[in-house]
């Protein structure tokens, strides 16, 4: 029983260990961002232009002709505050590799989200992936009001002003996350709807008038 229960608890050890690598690998890779020198022998610090946070850690594994190959799955979220955000996972054998991945996949995923002259969305939005639903609310006055990682996506959409509602049957933070990006998603999209079917009635009529015209 002792040794049963001792195996149990190795790979939950080394996820937590994983976890604590990985925060630190993502308080390091956010020193070296602030940290970088604008001119060498000059005092000003360049900031990044976006910042970063952990969503999840997970160890996986795969088996394998030769057994079982442990890895470790990261997701991040990254955003400047000011209307792009982006979501990204990595995979690596390493947490700090797979860490420098997921960054990267997110700045190649960033979005842009139209907001108001408050820093508000301009109408409501739902959105479902997977087992997520996502309702965002337009509440002027209220701050940002969202738990869990949507308001990690929010906050580094620089959005406020927003209620968000979660109908979830998960706790899974990267598919919430995804949720939230594909309600955010609508808002970049449908600003071009009205100017595309615009155009395309502008040129039906210039066809019936050519039409017109011939006969």
């Amino acid at each position: 029983m002792a040794e049963g229960a001792t195996s149990q608890q190795a790979p939950q050890e080394q996820q937590g260990a994983a976890r604590k690598e990985a925060r630190a690998a993502s308080r390091r890779s956010r020193g070296r961002a602030t940290g970088r020198r604008a001119r060498r022998g000059s005092g000003e610090r360049v900031r990044s232009e976006f910042d970063h946070e952990l969503l999840d850690v997970r160890r996986v594994a795969r088996v394998v002709a030769g057994g079982r190959r442990f890895s470790f799955a990261v997701a991040v979220v990254v955003g400047d505050r000011k209307g792009r955000v982006g979501v990204g996972t990595g995979k690596a054998q390493d947490t700090a590799l797979a860490l420098e991945k997921a960054l990267r996949d997110a700045k190649n995923h960033l979005i842009t989200v139209p907001r108001t002259a408050s820093g508000s969305l301009p109408h409501e939005v739902v959105a479902k992936y997977k087992a997520s639903r996502i309702v965002l609310r337009p509440s002027p006055g209220r701050g940002l009001v969202a738990g869990s990682a949507a308001r990690l996506v929010l906050d580094f959409a620089g959005v406020t002003d927003v209620s968000a509602k979660l109908h979830s049957r998960t706790k899974n933070k990267l598919v919430i996350a995804r949720a939230t990006l594909a309600a955010l998603q609508q808002l970049v999209s449908s600003p071009a709807e009205p100017a595309l079917k615009k155009g395309k009635r502008a040129e039906k009529s210039r066809q019936t008038e050519a039409t017109s015209v011939s006969s």
